[in-house]
């Protein structure tokens, strides 16, 4: 991962909420949330919260008595998550670096991210982290996603962009989102950090949306992807959007399209 991957600023965070979301992440923040909550905590950590898709779904869901902290590393789309959630005395905002969290030895019933632990420059601390703020009988869940190829929207943004720009291929979303789907490696790791009972579990869904445009529009304005593209090719982000969409009509057709996406979910114990 380059440092790059993490500056989610700009025009990002409001896009991302606006397109990315729908497409992908709100199947697994309900799933995500919905675990959540069956673990009955009182006081929650989420880590890399982005613009609050799961703060959103779990929120609801939460014991009135309820301490719910909630954290990015990325200010702009932890002020963005803030702006989209009705208020709530339960919840604090705070700016946060997941591998070194800010907070006293056993303090949280239940640790959760949602696709954030690809970003972690050092998963180990980080996962060691969790651990640290976690009560005992407390849990780490987060999911990741599987590799690009099983998650086809993706896919042929990566590819399309790969032919656009062929001496210098935009990689982000092979290299960081998907980049760390190795089930047993991740196993290894949480175990390695002090983790117990560490189940992993594979989880498809459907990516939808009204016309090729919209998953388009997703990744190439709605990620770090944009970042590359401009930096290849000022100026030419909506030549690179067209031809992201013009590759998925290409596969799933002109009208409403939908793709395959796919994730593991792991929940670790203390």
């Amino acid at each position: 991962m380059l440092e790059a991957d993490k500056v989610f600023a700009g025009s990002i965070p409001e896009n991302y909420d606006r397109y990315m979301v729908p497409l992908i992440f709100a199947p697994f923040a309900a799933d995500l949330a919905r675990r959540a909550a069956a673990l009955m905590p009182i006081d929650i950590l989420e880590i890399a919260a982005g613009t609050g898709a799961v703060t959103r779904e779990l929120a609801p869901r939460l014991l009135p008595a309820a301490n719910y902290v909630v954290t990015d590393l990325n200010q702009p789309m932890l002020d963005f998550a803030a702006s989209q959630q009705a208020p709530d005395r339960r919840i604090k905002w705070q700016q946060v670096d997941a591998q070194t969290l800010p907070f006293e030895n056993a303090v949280f019933d239940l640790v959760f991210c949602q696709f954030g632990a690809m970003f972690f420059n050092d998963r180990l601390s980080a996962y060691r982290e969790a651990k640290r703020v976690l009560k005992p009988g407390g849990h780490y869940l987060f999911n990741v996603w599987d590799r690009i190829e099983e998650n086809h929207f993706a896919d042929d943004v990566t590819n399309a962009l790969a032919r656009l720009f062929p001496d210098d291929p935009p990689r982000f979303m092979a290299r960081t989102p998907h980049g760390y789907h190795d089930t047993a490696l991740i196993r290894r790791e949480l175990e390695e950090a002090g983790f117990s009972r560490v189940t992993i579990e594979t989880v498809t869904a459907q990516s939808r949306a009204s016309s090729p445009r919209i998953p388009a529009m997703a990744y190439c304005q709605g990620t770090v992807l944009r970042t590359e593209i401009e930096a290849r090719a000022p100026g030419r982000l909506d030549t690179a959007t067209d031809c992201a969409a013009a590759a998925i009509e290409k596969r799933h057709g002109g009208g409403a399209v939908a793709a395959k996406i796919q994730a593991h979910v792991i929940l670790a114990a203390v």
